[in-house]
């Protein structure tokens, strides 16, 4: 991308977007930077494209049912219940 693709004028206008107000002297700096991102992303054609893995398999384990503590027992060590749930702080 040339330099050319971003003047001052985009500058200020990303600068109204974002609400910054911007001295002439930061525009100048920030043309120049942002022709150099401009041009980062061009480069990024530059990269070959990969196949994706048609091989990949699922390495977790399957879900299995298994005994867990009931209700009371999982409340027991809870600092503060209510209603038989766990109560947390108030957050404001």
């Amino acid at each position: 991308m040339s330099e050319d693709a971003v003047d001052a004028d985009a500058v200020r206008h990303v600068g109204d977007l974002a609400r910054v107000a911007l001295e002439e002297s930061e525009v100048e700096l920030f043309e120049a930077q942002f022709a150099d991102i401009l041009g980062y992303f061009d480069s990024l054609d530059e990269v070959p494209e990969v196949e994706a893995e048609s091989d990949l398999v699922n390495v977790m384990r399957p879900d299995e049912r298994r005994p867990s503590l009931d209700q009371d027992e999982a409340l027991d060590n809870a600092g503060e219940t209510e209603d038989g749930y766990f109560k947390g702080p108030r957050v404001s």
